[in-house]
């Protein structure tokens, strides 16, 4: 596999968040959001055996695949992510909701993506993936703005997510759409969990401003 790094850090976004985790993150992605917030190095070619044991090394049983886009590489992220599991790392893969996710372990946890109209991604949503989503599950949503707001609020509704799965509605950094998300959720009484970016809040001398 071509990953960018890995490392031993906190969990920032949803349903983990706060938790000490191991980060794979994989090298490439398929989208270019406006709002991307990765920089990716050239990537090194790890065989799945090897990234086993450099896991194995950080002696800690939480586990994120992330990038970039982990699916563009999907077939070895199937082969991790089962021989962590066999070695019982709990795992959590984040996608970002344009590649199919079916086929990957049942024992993993997916955090999918829906990318809104400010990422100019939104076109590129694969809806069928709503149908393999489950309770254990999180959907998310990076919200900049109103407008973005309105697209979740919507989506949310006519897919009936609320109850089918964790449902995140996180402020985009640098956006400063915080307050009037939280305003927002409270007003229209929406069942979701707010989520902020907890990594970037504890270092935040690290995240410059675009």
């Amino acid at each position: 596999m071509r990953i960018d790094e890995m490392f031993l850090g906190i969990q920032g976004e949803g349903i983990e968040s706060g938790l000490v985790t191991l980060f794979i993150r994989t090298f490439g992605c398929n989208l270019g959001c406006s709002w991307c917030d990765t920089k990716q190095k050239k990537g090194k070619e790890i065989g799945v055996k090897d990234i086993l044991k450099k896991c194995e090394s950080f002696g800690n049983k939480r586990v994120c695949i992330t990038g970039g886009e982990p699916l563009i590489q999907k077939q070895d992220c199937i082969k991790l992510m089962n021989l962590l599991i066999k070695k019982r790392f709990k795992i959590l893969i984040e996608t970002n909701g344009s590649l199919d996710i079916s086929g990957l372990p049942k024992k993993a946890v997916v955090s999918l993506d829906i990318k809104c109209p400010s990422s100019k991604e939104d076109k590129r949503i694969l809806i069928k993936n709503l149908n393999l989503i489950r309770k254990k599950d999180q959907v998310k949503f990076v919200i900049a703005d109103k407008k973005d707001y309105e697209f979740a609020k919507r989506f949310v509704q006519e897919y009936n997510l609320i109850g089918k799965t964790g449902v995140v509605f996180q402020p985009e950094y640098n956006s400063g759409f915080d307050k009037r998300l939280l305003k927002s959720i409270l007003k229209d009484k929406l069942d979701v969990r707010l989520g902020f970016q907890l990594h970037k809040i504890c270092w935040k001398d690290n995240w410059s401003k675009k």
